[in-house]
């Protein structure tokens, strides 16, 4: 199923998108009062809420038209900061060396680090530039995985039971603050430098593990190209691995790294300005689309 949250007549609510992405039908028309109102409600709750959404028959003329609603993030307001992996596509480890102090090799356990969000931005929604405090603004196209219920020291073998589903995530980065810090922490963190979306698509519809196309164009020129089969750490690692001694909560997201062919990647460096319109695709997802304000 594909599923998200959008904003129609100055409310938010979650729905389910349907008709090759044409109409979504509000879980409060399908449930009445007992509807979770949030993304986080329907993953806490899917146990006994996906059998019913399965059930449902769709009609033509079901719910609303996706062009007449506002797409925000799936998950815009996440209960605790974003999980990132750092240096997760080799050529991309490759390409950000030219900075200096960003990178030093090829990985040899998963590289994490914290995004603290303000709100994660949906798709076509803007994106600030912040020319007030960086001027290398860069895109990097990711596969988010969402955490579907709580558990720790996860077993390989267990971590698909633990997936609710997929989305895609920009992981929008101040290259000279992340550089200039020492650490990656403000340089990822900027108020607005996270988009996410279209939906989540829930994990039964994605053969396990993923080996998906990811791209990523600015302004209609294609810059990144790879598939998540490519990470150096894969879901099965990543998911147990930092499980270890740490409890993952439902909802949560873990964004997996970005191939090469961010902005940095190019001579000259190739930074995001206003105006620029970002779109980032992942193969069964959909297209997240950003304008930078």
């Amino acid at each position: 199923m594909h599923l998200a949250t959008f904003s129609y007549l100055g409310r938010e609510e979650v729905g389910l998108v349907v008709q090759d992405h044409t109409r979504i039908l509000p879980l409060s028309q399908l449930l009445g009062v007992d509807a979770p109102a949030t993304m986080i409600e329907i993953i806490e709750q899917w146990r006994d809420l996906g059998p019913q959404l399965q059930a449902v028959s769709v009609s033509p003329d079901t719910g609303l038209p996706v062009a007449d609603v506002g797409l925000v993030a799936p998950i815009p307001h996440p209960r605790r900061n974003i999980i990132c992996l750092g240096k997760n596509y080799r050529d991309h480890v490759e390409e950000a060396a030219v900075l200096g102090g960003l990178t030093s090799g090829i990985p040899t356990a998963p590289v994490y680090f914290s995004k603290m969000i303000d709100h994660v931005r949906g798709s076509t929604e803007s994106v600030p530039v912040h020319a007030d405090v960086t001027s290398m603004l860069d895109y990097e196209a990711e596969l988010a995985v969402i955490i579907g219920r709580a558990g720790h020291d996860i077993d390989p073998a267990s971590v698909p039971e633990y997936i609710f589903g997929y989305s895609v995530l920009n992981d929008i980065s101040a290259r000279d603050l992340q550089k200039s810090h020492d650490q990656w922490f403000k340089g990822k963190s900027l108020d607005g430098a996270c988009a996410m979306g279209p939906v989540i698509i829930t994990a039964d519809e994605i053969a396990y593990p993923p080996a998906l196309d990811i791209e990523c164009s600015v302004n209609g020129e294609l810059r990144q190209k790879a598939a998540t089969s490519d990470l150096i750490f894969d879901i099965t690692e990543i998911v147990s691995d930092f499980s270890k001694g740490l409890t993952l909560m439902p909802g949560d997201i873990i964004s997996t790294g970005t191939p090469a062919g961010v902005g940095m990647g190019f001579r000259p460096f190739r930074w995001l300005k206003s105006g620029d319109v970002v779109e980032c695709r992942i193969e069964g997802i959909g297209v997240l689309r950003n304008t930078i304000e």
